[in-house]
């Protein structure tokens, strides 16, 4: 039985579940590229295995070569007049390119905001401390938040703090830049320093150095 629009119905079926199907017709769809036989098209344009370009050739032939190849056949231009297809162990692609996703997602490296709070007329022996934390964190590839804490009347000179936040980008400037200009924020005055190294790059050089003072200590032998 059908509809009046022309879909087939099934019997003793609820008028609820025929929309449910209409729905559903098409299923989930595949981000999986096409690949051997589920490839339904006259012909492709072919790439070896290694990249060499084999031109355009029947989908029957590229199977063929596939087959003798003991490759498959994987569509990797769906939209190119004809298809692209190149010959892979498509096993083999998929695993590699998992465990390069997985590689890449294990050495990312989230930059870190951290924060030092300073007073508008810091001490020079703490001013000192406050930036060697800076430069720490920076050399960490880590941002920083610098807060500048104004207190009673020390708020109707935003001036002191905005020289000294000033003070302080000038003293790391090899290690870092001003990403977000000195700025009030009620009682406060914040100003953020961005690393020129990039977490992870910061990470390498700390475990290359490591690696070098190890290879420098003298063995128990040579002691």
């Amino acid at each position: 039985m059908r509809d009046v629009r022309g879909f087939r119905v099934l019997r003793g079926a609820s008028r609820h579940d025929e929309h449910v199907g209409i729905r559903n017709l098409g299923g989930p769809i595949s981000t999986e590229p096409r690949i051997n036989e589920r490839i339904r098209v006259p012909e492709v344009r072919l790439v070896g295995p290694n990249g060499e370009q084999v031109g355009i050739v029947s989908i029957h032939d590229a199977l063929k070569l596939a087959q003798e190849a003991d490759l498959d056949l994987v569509e990797v231009a769906a939209t190119a007049r004809p298809p692209v297809c190149k010959l892979m162990d498509y096993g083999k692609f998929k695993y590699e390119s998992a465990m390069k996703a997985r590689e890449a997602r294990k050495n990312q490296a989230h930059t870190i905001i951290k924060e030092i709070k300073l007073r508008p007329k810091i001490d020079p022996h703490d001013y000192e401390t406050k930036k060697g934390h800076v430069v720490r964190f920076l050399k960490a590839g880590d941002k920083v938040k610098v807060t500048i804490m104004f207190r009673g009347r020390e708020q109707s000179r935003p001036e002191l703090g905005f020289r000294l936040l000033q003070r302080l980008a000038e003293d790391v400037q090899e290690l870092g830049f001003v990403e977000s200009q000195p700025k009030q924020d009620g009682r406060n005055m914040i100003m953020v320093i961005g690393p020129h190294k990039k977490k992870a790059e910061a990470k390498a050089e700390k475990a290359a150095a490591k690696a070098q003072r190890g290879s420098e200590e003298p063995s128990e032998q040579e002691a």
